[in-house]
């Protein structure tokens, strides 16, 4: 093993034992780790700047959730003590070529019957964020509950909330199936195309309706029908660009918000997928430290074997009769597994079991962002749309080639993949809202956490996005995954004590992995 790897390796073998935080400054720190009571109560910001929570007086209709939602709630069981209940309410479509008009049906969970409610968003590849807000409930303290309700709400364009089909099967598994470390750039250039000519045949005038400065008004709807003058709320990864741009629209009505795990705010593409590359390589390296550490089925050097089972599939792909197991499929379901610490066994499995020809575990990671069906629509659709419809960025196949081989140097295993999906936004129309830089003027405190190995929104980009914002406080996990909250103990504590008692840690608070 090499030194960074060897070192790696240390931080990740004290995962669960320490869960202290430590004040450190702004810039990245060195990791501190001693078994102190928990962050830092030194506040950077005083508690009476944090707004006060309200009761909510919701006009929303709760109900048994659908048998769609209770199967995908089926795979993680909720602890008996926690009760989920379903609704929607209509935001407003508000294409540009009907602005304020039009009807987006968004899908709601409610998690736990406390009066405070505090609405989560996840990522737009990720779960529903009805499902993750149920997940994160999960983990979080039984009497946290007694204040609090969680209300997770599905993005537009994805799950049940209007979702965006557009991308033609077969040129949604050709994307994902392509080998990235082929540079084949017009292959991805043309399929990209074929996606985006499809989706704008499909959604019409819907298309541009589907990004995140229109999300962010879907937020004020549900503050609104939830019967609150501010809103509370958690974001997850790239579902924290959402509540950064209410913090930025909204910045009167914003009550206590934590955003774990901000994306880049640049509007420099190359320099955000670069991040991701970057960010790709540190999360496996987590992920390879923690497989050794516990004895997983990928053997000493986890990275050997991944690059083993590349190879075979470079030759030999595993053919199956809905998607067939690459190279490039593999390191896509690499990435989604890494977004989720605690399937990093299944993950584990999943690429020993291909090893062996056996590409079931892959499939089953990737399932729910390429296939289809009659109940739930493939993620891949509307993280797609949305994400392009964000990205002011338009890249020539020269400018791609020449990142793509750059990063494929500097990150042999994410640079390729990361270039690839900057291609795919390089025919899409530009936004007719670029996305601002979000800076929350006016907002009262709100807390950022950040992640040292995340492959999804990376930790220097999370740094970025909290200096960016006027009144954000940074506290950094060093740990790996994709967010912080309900893995790491220390974080997970700085949120709740924010939340519930209006704590603010000092900002460059230090979680220990």
């Amino acid at each position: 093993m090499t030194a960074w790897r060897v070192r790696v390796a240390t931080l990740v073998a004290a995962v669960g034992v320490l869960s202290a935080c430590t004040a450190g400054p702004s810039s990245r720190p060195e990791i501190i780790t001693n078994d102190g009571p928990g962050a830092s109560t030194t506040p950077s910001v005083a508690r009476s700047e944090v707004p006060q929570l309200e009761n909510a007086d919701t006009s929303i209709q709760w109900r048994t959730c659908s048998p769609e939602i209770q199967s995908a709630l089926s795979v993680q069981p909720l602890p008996a003590w926690l009760d989920a209940r379903c609704g929607k309410f209509n935001g407003v479509l508000d294409s540009p070529y009907a602005p304020d008009r039009g009807t987006a049906r968004i899908q709601l969970l409610k998690a736990g019957d406390g009066p405070v409610p505090i609405v989560v968003v996840n990522d737009v590849d990720g779960l529903p964020g009805s499902v993750y807000a149920a997940r994160l409930a999960a983990s979080l303290p039984q009497e946290f509950f007694e204040k609090f309700q969680l209300i997770g709400m599905d993005r537009r364009g994805t799950g049940n909330s209007a979702a965006a089909r557009c991308v033609p099967p077969e040129t949604r598994r050709t994307m994902v199936e392509f080998d990235p470390s082929a540079l084949d750039v017009d292959d991805w250039f043309h399929a990209a195309q074929t996606a985006g000519q499809q989706c704008s045949i499909a959604l019409e005038s819907q298309l541009p309706a589907f990004d995140t400065w229109r999300t962010a008004a879907d937020l004020d709807v549900l503050r609104t029908a939830l019967g609150v003058s501010r809103l509370n709320g958690v974001g997850h990864g790239e579902g924290s660009r959402v509540l950064s741009m209410y913090a930025d629209r909204f910045p009167d009505r914003v009550g206590r918000l934590v955003l774990d795990g901000v994306p880049d705010p640049s509007a420099d593409a190359q320099l955000t997928y670069e991040g991701i590359a970057k960010g790709g390589e540190a999360a496996w390296d987590a992920f390879a430290a923690d497989c050794v550490q516990r004895g997983c089925p990928l053997g000493n050097d986890p990275e050997r074997s991944l690059l083993e089972l590349l190879g075979q599939l470079r030759t030999a792909p595993i053919d199956g009769p809905t998607l067939t197991v690459t190279a490039g499929a593999a390191m896509h379901a690499i990435l989604i597994g890494l977004s989720d610490r605690d399937s990093w066994r299944n993950l584990a499995a999943a690429l020993a079991a291909a090893k062996t020809g056996n590409g079931d575990g892959l499939r089953a990671i990737l399932a729910p962002y390429v296939l289809d069906s009659d109940d739930q629509a493939a993620s891949f659709d509307g993280t797609l749309v949305t994400t392009c419809n964000d990205m002011s960025t338009r890249m020539s196949p020269e400018q791609v080639t020449t990142s793509a081989k750059e990063w494929q140097q500097k990150y042999p295993l994410f640079g390729p993949i990361a270039a690839e999906r900057l291609a795919f936004c390089a025919p899409w129309t530009i936004p007719d809202h670029p996305l601002p830089t979000p800076t929350g003027r006016g907002a009262p405190p709100i807390l950022v956490l950040g992640t040292a190995s995340d492959a999804i929104t990376p930790i220097e980009g999370t740094e970025r996005a909290a200096q960016q914002l006027d009144s954000g406080v940074l506290v950094s996990w060093q740990g790996g995954g994709h967010g912080a909250i309900g893995v790491s103990p220390c974080a997970t504590d700085v949120a709740t004590k924010f939340l519930t008692d209006a704590a603010v840690p000092r900002n460059g608070t230090v979680c220990p992995p």
